[in-house]
């Protein structure tokens, strides 16, 4: 039997020796010592634990964050032979009875599962009757209500020490600040651990920030230049479809996904990415945990992410085999205008949360100081239409009286039905003059919704029940008998909010008691999207060290190879010349950064610094057609 760390490594993973602080992290947990690992993306986090738990008798139980970490997790450690289960959704009862059956006495030595799971009280009395041998609690940011993917459900993770006292405990994470790793050491209660924070410094990547109105053909250009893989990240659903198509029309193989993909789907577009058979993969937020593809040489980040914590881990992915890559960002005056709005105007304020509460309790007719157990079901699109509410605000206030305890919602609440019509516009127009009954609901959908033959569009039922004068059943009939009849595609999950109350009705008392953290989180968002406003505006100091800095790590040593370096190493003498031959073309015409690039014969980087700094100097401006102007 292997008995050494560095044997196991060989064995199994073919490696001769360990990198970083993986074999000091190791030698840790084989002595029994509870660890907080602070190790960069790609830096080797799932080595730390799985190593010594082959060398450990019993099981290792791993909680991690998502699904398709936890299969793409198993299937790894399968592959090589090893025993590993994974506890994924959708399972019943009977099935995870067995699955546990099995990790007690199937000699399995890895279970993976998701901090909801664990929540389950079958899965907390299996695991008391299991030789575990050591807790590892993946992602581990995920603990904190400051770190930048906070699950409340997390929160269940401080229940592993009544389980099983003895087991160390580890905590691996790839971004947290010093006070989520505070909070992380806090949460679950790890005694005299060994903290271990190797450096975030990725030299490989070349991080950047571009200033353009024209992303469309950078991306293209980007894309078209690659030889292996790409990410190109979005924060919506449509405009990865968008982007992925436009880069298909230009002879660049892509795919997208997503988090309204159905798991099949997912699974053959991760494959087809993992394979080369696509080269670009563009993504919102749901795709990239777990994911550790080697020969990423270029990340983009189309749209501004929320905060530098999320960049740095999406950026991170690139690059993992030490080649050379690009972390670029592409960004324009608008994003920084809509990135506020997006991130900072939704958040509801405590008066706000309290007026949601108490027209949640008016809605349900609950008396003050009342305390039912019955659980209500609330059409949300119908509750902000009577109430006149915007519905950002609304569902982050719900989601706050969820996570504080004051209600319980349900999964389906943010599930919506979508439709998109399948056929072509000359099929649809004769599809109208044979069908009357249906064709002024047709042109109301029309007329309502825009990209609905190009994308899943989510439909307001309730609203278009309001416009038509249709209930909500014939709209829902209307529907089922367009997609039979291959007009459109339907998707229908019920949108209602299930929702129990679950403590007694007490209005501003009920809300004041978490009023403050409440103001601290809206506080601490603001100041995120703030931090990351202030890199992209900073085209003096070199990349890396701006994001190591926030991560509270010095770094001397400029990276040389992002903009900011590169930039300085082209000479402010080239701006300079750049700046005053532009204002000379703009006193005689307006024109667009392409057309300013062509005249001036020079570098891309170069016309783009000139023309940030005459827009910063307050010299030009940008008019509604993306052309530079002179003030």
């Amino acid at each position: 039997m292997n008995n050494t760390p560095n044997e196991i490594l060989f064995k199994y993973w073919g490696f001769d020796s360990f990198r970083g602080s993986q074999e000091e992290i190791i030698n840790a947990i084989s002595n029994g010592q509870d660890v907080l690992g602070l190790l960069p993306t790609g830096g080797g986090k799932s080595i730390c634990f799985q190593v010594p738990a082959l060398l450990k008798d019993g099981i290792c139980i791993v909680i991690s964050p998502l699904v398709a970490l936890i299969e793409n997790q198993v299937d790894n450690l399968q592959k090589l032979g090893i025993k590993a289960i994974g506890l994924k959704g959708g399972l019943k009862f009977n099935e995870v009875d067995k699955l546990l059956d099995n990790c007690i006495y199937g000699n399995y030595k890895f279970l993976y599962l998701s901090p909801e799971r664990l929540q389950q009280e079958l899965v907390q009395e299996r695991i008391k009757a299991m030789n575990v041998s050591m807790f590892v609690i993946d992602e581990a940011h995920c603990i904190s209500q400051w770190g930048h993917d906070f699950r409340p459900a997390y929160l269940s993770c401080a229940i592993l020490r009544e389980l099983h006292p003895t087991p160390p405990v580890v905590a691996l994470t790839a971004t947290a600040t010093k006070r989520v790793s505070e909070d992380i050491i806090t949460s679950l209660d790890l005694n005299y651990p060994l903290i271990i924070k190797d450096s975030f410094f990725r030299k490989n990547i070349g991080f950047a920030v571009l200033l353009t109105e024209d992303k469309n053909g950078h991306l293209k250009k980007y894309c078209q230049q690659i030889k292996h893989s790409a990410i190109v990240y979005v924060r919506s659903r449509r405009k990865a479809e968008e982007l992925s198509g436009f880069l298909v029309k230009n002879n660049v193989k892509s795919t997208f996904y997503h988090g309204g993909v159905d798991q099949k789907m997912k699974t053959e577009r991760l494959n087809l990415w993992l394979e080369d058979k696509v080269k670009v993969m563009v993504a919102t937020n749901a795709f990239g945990m777990g994911i550790d593809k080697p020969d990423v040489e270029l990340v983009v980040h189309y749209q501004i992410p929320d905060s530098l914590e999320n960049y740095f881990q999406e950026a991170g992915r690139a690059g993992r085999n030490g080649a050379l890559a690009k972390a670029i960002l592409l960004t324009n005056t608008t994003d920084k205008v809509l990135v506020k709005k997006q991130f900072i105007e939704i958040l509801p304020d405590v008066a706000y949360v309290k007026m949601i509460y108490r027209k949640l309790n008016t809605f349900f007719q609950i008396g003050y100081g009342e305390f039912t157990e019955v659980k209500f079901h609330l059409n949300f699109n119908e509750f902000c239409s009577i109430y006149k509410l915007n519905t950002f605000l609304t569902y982050n206030a719900l989601q706050l009286l969820d996570r504080n305890s004051v209600i319980s919602l349900s999964e389906n609440f943010s599930k919506k039905i979508t439709i998109k019509f399948i056929s072509d516009k000359d099929s649809l127009y004769r599809y109208i003059d044979q069908n009357s009954k249906l064709a002024d609901f047709i042109k109301v959908i029309l007329r309502t919704y825009g990209g609905l033959f190009e994308f899943d569009t989510p439909i307001n039922t309730y609203l278009l029940a309001k416009k038509t004068s249709l209930s909500e059943s014939i709209i829902h009939h209307n529907f089922e008998q367009l997609a039979k009849d291959e007009i459109i595609e339907y998707n229908s999950v019920s949108s209602d909010l299930e929702l129990l109350f679950l403590v007694p009705r007490d209005d501003d008392r009920t809300i004041n008691m978490f009023a403050r953290n409440i103001d601290e989180q809206n506080q601490l968002k603001v100041e995120k999207v703030s931090t990351m406003l202030s890199y992209i505006e900073n085209n003096t100091t070199c990349r890396s060290i701006q994001l190591l800095h926030y991560f509270g790590e010095v770094q001397e040593k400029e990276c040389g190879i992002c903009d900011v370096c590169i930039n300085q190493k082209l000479g402010n003498t080239d701006i300079v010349h750049s700046k005053i031959k532009i204002l000379q073309i703009l006193k005689e015409k307006k024109a667009s950064s392409k057309e300013l690039q062509a005249l001036l014969n020079t570098s891309q980087k170069i016309v783009i610094t000139a023309l940030q700094e005459l827009l910063e100097e307050n010299y030009i401006t940008l008019n509604a057609i993306n052309e530079y102007q002179l003030l």
